[in-house]
């Protein structure tokens, strides 16, 4: 059967979906590409110039760093700044943020944030577009007015995330580079917080063996999936031929993309991937094909999603 995809809720964060018409190798596939190959763009480095908070220097960049900044189109924006040539980050290859916060009054205030400013660039080290040219990549499309900012920044709605609290008297100044990443080398670049993951509700395959004391329909109770199936006959003979062939997903983001935004580009990591193995099986079995043994495929961390 055909590949289905059937859509049960979606909100600006979550996506729930029943995938039907592929294999279990292929479902988790896509688990794995949508928490860990879709690049985002996150703080990778801070330069703080004064900090007389609570809070230690590497504590609070390690704070910065998880705070989710809008992703959407990170691929086709931003280069891999370990492809640029530049020495500190350009608008090539990265996003500045800063921060300055000073406590003036009495009592406590709440640094969060909101307070980080995306400056609106970098400037390049190379003088002219005819020179970046030809210091290495180029991004194939241009950033959004948003990209780079924290996530809700103009939401009344959504609080910041927190960072420290300071008293009258204390201050923070810190400048942030962001940059393009992906959660296989650190999480702060994942573009999910969690993917529930669930096939055979009932348990008719036996991949898994249930640990109970007393009662494992009591310890073990059927999920709001088993809704989606017929239950087995009780006593019934194992199928030895049975395969799972429908699964269902509860994707949660950050904020950072959409949640259908993450699906799409996790089913086009695939598609990519699928199509290079083809491609170099092909030159393994025929020969080159027009002469071009592998330049026409991207590697795995420079997918191009663009068109």
């Amino acid at each position: 059967s055909q590949p289905k995809i059937t859509l049960r809720a979606l909100t600006r964060e979550r996506a729930n979906f029943v995938l039907e018409g592929v294999d279990l190798s292929f479902a988790n596939s896509l688990r794995r590409a949508m928490i860990a190959d879709i690049p985002t763009c996150a703080i990778d480095m801070v330069e703080i110039q004064s900090n007389t908070t609570p809070l230690p220097d590497e504590m609070l960049a390690h704070r910065l760093g998880m705070v989710p900044l809008i992703s959407a189109d990170t691929s086709r924006v931003l280069v891999d700044h370990r492809e640029c040539s530049c020495e500190e980050g350009c608008d090539r290859c990265s996003v500045e943020l800063t921060l300055h916060a000073k406590c003036e009054e009495r009592g406590i205030m709440q640094v969060t944030s909101k307070h980080l400013i995306r400056s609106n660039s970098l400037g390049s080290p190379y003088g002219d577009d005819e020179a970046m040219n030809a210091m290495g990549p180029m991004p194939s499309a241009q950033k959004s007015l948003d990209f780079g900012k924290p996530i809700g920044f103009d939401d009344p709605s959504v609080d910041g995330v927190m960072l420290v609290k300071m008293r009258k008297g204390q201050e923070l100044k810190i400048r942030c580079i962001a940059r393009k990443g992906f959660a296989k080398e650190h999480a702060k670049w994942s573009p999910v917080s969690a993917i529930g993951f669930e096939y055979d509700p009932y348990n008719a395959l036996r991949h898994t063996a249930y640990w109970y004391e007393l009662d494992a329909k009591a310890e073990w109770p059927l999920s709001d999936n088993a809704r989606e199936e017929e239950a087995p006959p009780e006593g019934a003979p194992f199928d030895y031929n049975r395969k799972a062939d429908r699964f269902y997903f509860d994707v949660e983001t950050v904020g950072s993309m959409s949640p259908v935004e993450v699906v799409e580009t996790g089913l086009h990591i695939l598609e990519l991937r699928t199509a290079q193995v083809v491609q170099e099986l092909g030159v393994l079995l025929e020969g080159p094909v027009d002469g071009d043994a592998g330049g026409a495929m991207p590697n795995g961390n420079g997918l191009d999603y663009g068109g």
